[in-house]
């Protein structure tokens, strides 16, 4: 199945998050199909840009979005 997810990045205390589509039997940061977006929690107002279309796209071929990414884009 495919999902859309977070991949973690960043460094030690200081992380940032990709989200990015991959084979639900992968593992977190392990391959991807394609990268539709980034979140950085960090900063006192917490970025997120993501490319709605593409979103729309994979959640139309029957992708699955994972808790987080459901929570943080708000859908």
């Amino acid at each position: 199945m495919t999902v859309i997810r977070l991949t973690r990045m960043g460094r030690k205390k200081q992380p940032f998050y990709r989200i990015a589509v991959t084979d639900s039997r992968k593992r977190r940061d392990g391959g991807w199909i394609e990268l539709i977006g980034h979140y950085n929690p960090m900063p006192v107002e917490k970025v997120l840009v993501i490319d709605n279309e593409r979103l729309d796209y994979w959640l139309s071929t029957g992708a699955q979005m994972s808790d987080r990414v459901k929570k943080i884009t708000g859908r």
